[in-house]
């Protein structure tokens, strides 16, 4: 084990708002919308289990948060099964349609960036059936009772929030006219506190409640998205959603300080918060302030490295695998630490490859009396996805191939015909003793695998509480080569940084991150959940 004591500069941990978790001893749920929470708690309440209200909160979300995730969308699902005691990772992230054309995302095709945006940019979408696969491995309750609430919300409508009238704001200009006819009046946008009334999307979840997930994967919802394809020359097909299907995988782990940390395995990349973790783990921070100038400058020198080693291995598991033996090890931890400079920041030097990511994503999480966990992150890719959405259905379908890596051709990042889309989720589950400790997650794009390992060592090297370690104040790197820092990090903390080269830009908000924890007794035993939701936006923790 290597150690090192670092200078401390910081007096202020700087949190945010509030510390103070929520409690429950029934069941926990932390999601980005009120609404949503209560979706998850009711069902809870009537006798559900975690998978079941996933079902109800994502399905929820997809309402009250239509620019984030939903129908049209994918994800990434970590579970918890306390049956069988077992993690599972269900990907929801669907396959590249078998016709795309990467070329038409790269120069010098004309218009490549719009291509990226709209039609062309639109994946498999994978939500509906990783939630039935959930709903038909786990579930208890029936599944047309799983979309109640969202059902009801968006037939009758909620109150716009100050960030969901913002998008729309921005977006409504390249909406369909179909949209704009609900989304606002006489042309102009819904503001804050309109109300949103979504009756076809109302009608489109009914269809699935009902019929189940064949109505969207090839039957009636399905020809309708195939027409709009067809007719506006995007690359989805029927075809392709016909063949989709929900995934489950075995998820990655690693020992960090004696707690066993478990997220997505590939097809996701978030492999790179766990080298960032290794990594951090071969350094002792008892006697460290949380945030300090030391601190952070060897959080950024490994996150720096550990973001270049997703650029460079990451793939689709069955056809070019990330070396994680190797990545994943001790070893490999060992020697790169050794390389990093303790007084002055490298420069970050690309591996060739060049990459974008949305930010506009969901996470949350629900735990239950018995124990289960779900842990998700889903997303539509940029805000309302493509724009794209069908006449009479009311669903966002996503741009996720925007987010593909296209330079240079043919890399493993690529739009690939056929092959997984990787995702950069990364819900995460920590355990502690044999049991089950903490869940978390975060939206943010290529911030995420950066936020979540600073969560855990909040949680970890810092002995905060769930909300206190959600709420602290973070960093990030972002391409090309600065560090992004939130307001709240000291003045002199970000002078010191500066003075050792690190290239500084402020940021008010990285991450909306949901999670919890359990807490147990001197025996064992369970005593009560523990929730935290992001202050940096309007999301909620609720237990019972």
């Amino acid at each position: 084990m290597y150690f090192l004591i670092l200078v401390n500069c910081s007096r202020d941990s700087g949190l945010h708002k509030s510390e103070i978790p929520a409690v429950g001893t029934k069941g926990m749920v932390s999601t980005a919308h009120p609404i949503a929470t209560e979706a998850g708690l009711k069902i809870l309440k009537a006798g559900g289990n975690a998978f079941d209200a996933a079902v109800a909160i994502a399905t929820t979300l997809n309402v009250v948060e239509p620019m984030m995730s939903g129908i049209g969308g994918n994800g990434t699902i970590l579970v918890y099964d306390s049956g069988n005691d077992k993690i599972r990772y269900l990907d929801s992230s669907g396959k590249i349609p078998m016709k795309v054309n990467s070329d038409v995302f790269r120069a010098p095709t004309p218009n490549y960036l719009e291509n990226r945006r709209g039609i062309k940019a639109i994946s498999t979408p994978g939500n509906v059936n990783a939630w039935e696969s959930m709903s038909k491995e786990y579930g208890k309750l029936i599944w047309a009772d799983l979309f109640e609430t969202a059902i009801e919300t968006a037939e009758n409508g909620f109150k716009i929030n100050a960030r969901l009238a913002k998008m729309i704001k921005e977006a409504y200009p390249s909406f369909p006219v179909y949209a704009q006819e609900f989304y606002g009046k006489n042309g102009r946008p819904f503001k804050k506190g309109n109300i949103l009334i979504q009756k076809d999307l109302a009608k489109s979840m009914r269809l699935i409640a009902e019929k189940g997930s064949k109505v969207f994967y090839g039957g009636q919802l399905g020809r309708l998205i195939h027409n709009e394809m067809h007719r506006e020359e995007g690359f989805l097909t029927i075809g392709d959603l016909i063949a989709d299907k929900a995934e489950w995988w075995d998820p990655v782990k690693i020992n960090y300080k004696g707690y066993i940390v478990y997220t997505a395995s590939p097809p996701s990349t978030a492999f790179s918060s766990l080298i960032r973790l290794g990594m951090m783990s071969r350094f002792d921070f008892r006697d460290e302030e949380h945030n300090s100038t030391g601190y952070l400058h060897i959080f950024s020198e490994v996150t720096k490295h550990a973001f270049w080693c997703r650029l460079n291995y990451a793939g689709d598991p069955e056809i070019s695998p990330p070396p994680l033996d190797t990545l994943l090890s001790e070893d490999y931890w060992i020697q790169e630490i050794n390389k990093i400079n303790r007084e002055k920041a490298s420069a970050f030097v690309y591996p060739g490859i060049i990459t974008l990511e949305g930010g506009n994503t969901t996470h949350f999480v629900v735990a239950d009396q018995w124990g289960n966990i779900v842990c998700a992150t889903q997303t539509l890719g940029n805000a309302f996805g493509s724009r794209i959405m069908p006449a009479g259905t009311g669903i966002w379908l996503n741009n996720s191939l925007a987010y593909c890596t296209f330079e240079p051709k043919g890399n493993p990042m690529d739009a690939h015909p056929g092959q997984r889309k990787l995702s950069g989720d990364c819900p995460t589950i920590i355990f502690k003793n044999g049991k089950p400790y903490a869940a978390l997650g975060t939206p943010g794009g290529h911030t995420i695998g950066q936020t979540v390992p600073q969560m855990v060592m909040n949680l970890i090297d810092f002995k905060m509480n769930i909300q206190a370690a959600i709420s602290a104040p973070r960093v990030s790197f972002v391409e090309p080569d600065y560090l992004y820092i939130e307001h709240e990090i000291p003045g002199l903390v970000l002078a010191e940084l500066k003075s050792m080269g690190h290239q500084i830009k402020r940021t008010k908000g990285l991450g909306n991150a949901h999670g919890l924890s359990l807490k147990y007794d001197d025996n064992g035993r369970f005593i009560q959940f523990e929730g935290g939701a992001d202050p940096r936006e309007e999301g909620l923790a609720e237990g019972f």
